[in-house]
């Protein structure tokens, strides 16, 4: 059985996590936690790059982000659909890797895929975790599923907001693995153009005033379906004044 991952990042397309979590990912290698990444689509409805491309630059990414592993679900792009089989397959996943947290989309999106993906992930964890659900293995339910909600103005306040001030070069690093989809580009997915502000600009840009919530110089920003728990009163962060 593979080594239980503490977290694992099910986004629907090659390049999502870098964008939405890349930082947080990293972040959690540097403390010693099992990462990993399950891209749902190899992304071939994209309008730049290969298939083979995408895979390539997906894996020199993994590297960047100290990943234990990355997986692709081989589902279909622009068709994503959360039915049976892929309930059925993504759980099956889960319950190979093990994961103690999951990290999604958020659940709206222009992108149907993002949309389709976060409530695929959110049943799959479920349905993982039942001893008669036919999805092979053993039975395994993820403690925590939370979505990264970076770009989204729908989200609006997050839960929490982790700091990657330490991490923000190497996600940009991260990001400009995927030549193919990001060379000279001003936007991508939900990172919206700024004029002609480049995309690595408009990247630190968010992730500044994301930052600026919790009074650190860079953040990304993830919500949370049920209540954060908090240790004491006198163990609160973040100045209110």
């Amino acid at each position: 059985m593979t080594d239980a991952l503490d977290v694992l990042a099910v986004f629907a397309h090659p390049d999502d996590a870098e964008l939405l979590c890349g930082g947080a990912l990293i972040k959690s290698g540097d403390a010693g936690e099992r990462t990993g990444i399950l891209d749902l689509t190899r992304g071939e409805m994209g309008s730049r790059g290969s298939v083979e491309q995408r895979a390539e630059e997906a894996s020199a990414a993994a590297e960047v982000l100290g990943l234990a592993v990355r997986r692709n679900a081989g589902l279909r792009d622009a068709h994503l659909t959360n039915d049976p089989e892929s309930r059925r397959r993504v759980a099956g996943i889960l319950r190979e890797l093990r994961p103690r947290v999951v990290v999604t989309h958020w659940i709206e999106g222009r992108h149907p895929d993002h949309r389709v993906a976060a409530q695929l992930t959110w049943d799959a964890c479920f349905l993982a975790g039942l001893v008669n659900f036919d999805a092979g293995g053993e039975r395994h339910r993820p403690l925590k599923l939370v979505h990264a909600t970076a770009y989204r103005e729908d989200a609006d306040p997050p839960s929490f907001v982790v700091d990657i001030t330490d991490q923000m070069e190497r996600k940009l690093q991260a990001v400009r693995c995927y030549g193919s989809q990001f060379e000279g580009a001003t936007q991508a997915g939900g990172v919206f153009p700024g004029g002609d502000r480049r995309l690595m600009d408009q990247i630190r840009a968010r992730a500044a005033v994301d930052g600026s919530r919790i009074r650190a110089a860079y953040g990304e920003p993830f919500r949370a379906r049920e209540t954060i728990d908090v240790s004491t009163l006198g163990s609160l962060g973040v100045a209110s004044f």
